[in-house]
């Protein structure tokens, strides 16, 4: 039931959903890593990842038909298979430590932190790879942790980052590579939150609320693209991003003390 859900999970939804949108409107970068941790404090992460993945599917549309002609296929046909091993050992993780949220709210906390350090860092990291040609060896680590990531939180950009941007693809082939390997990605992690049971006709109503709320972000993102420095946004996107997954680590409420 809708009315089950109290005002402080409908604050942390609905905002999740916009950075979701702003993201996938080209503003503030991987702003969406922030949206499933988010939702995590309000509740558990796997109704968190659930909630989310129908929205994450419908801004994913936008994406794809936006980039439909600018991809990478070679990538996408090396990455896709080590991908899906990804999320079948995310899908296990889930199924092991589905009744210990501590277990659960402890890793997405740790790859919420992870995030934003890699963000801070990627120019040392990218660095080591830039001389680097693509291999399957890379595909492999990269590909399955995109995969677990993207899985347990919806986070598998990071991995990404550091397997396509060494190989200085155009702007829109990268974008648009990215965008087409987490659609499909995306569409088959619908198959293991079936079976695991997250896929409730009570996460589907929020979902189809959330929906509509995530193109308002996708606008809003399009238009602040347009006219607003991303910089200072992004770093305060990292900021909330780092406290969110500190919370999630520790279990102590900071971000909700000032919510509620």
């Amino acid at each position: 039931m809708l009315s089950d859900y109290s005002a402080f999970f409908w604050f942390t939804a609905i905002t999740a959903t916009l950075f979701i949108g702003i993201g996938k409107g080209g503003f503030g970068g991987a702003i969406a890593a922030i949206a499933t941790p988010l939702i995590a404090l309000s509740t558990s992460v796997p109704e968190a990842a659930a909630l989310l993945l129908p929205v994450l599917l419908a801004a994913d549309v936008f994406a794809v038909y936006t980039y439909r002609k600018t991809f990478d296929a070679p990538n996408l046909k090396r990455i896709l298979p080590f991908a899906l091993i990804g999320i079948i050992i995310a899908s296990f993780f889930f199924t092991r430590f589905s009744s210990n949220e501590r277990i659960l709210k402890l890793g997405l906390g740790l790859i919420a932190v992870g995030f934003v350090i890699f963000q801070l860092t990627r120019t040392v990291i990218l660095k080591r790879f830039e001389s680097s040609k693509p291999s399957t060896f890379w595909a492999a680590i990269l590909g399955t942790t995109a995969g677990f990531t993207s899985t347990l939180a919806h986070v598998g950009g990071p991995p990404m980052m550091i397997y396509l941007l060494p190989q200085n693809l155009p702007k829109d082939i990268f974008v648009g590579t990215n965008a087409i390997l987490f659609f499909t990605i995306n569409l088959i992690k619908l198959v293991p939150y079936a079976l695991l049971g997250l896929l409730s006709v009570s996460n589907l109503s929020v979902s189809l609320i959330l929906i509509p709320i995530a193109l308002i972000g996708i606008r809003i993102g399009v238009f602040l693209n347009r006219r607003v420095s991303q910089k200072g946004f992004t770093y305060f996107i990292y900021f909330m991003l780092l406290v969110t997954g500190l919370e999630l680590i520790t279990g102590h409420s900071i971000i909700s003390i000032f919510a509620r």
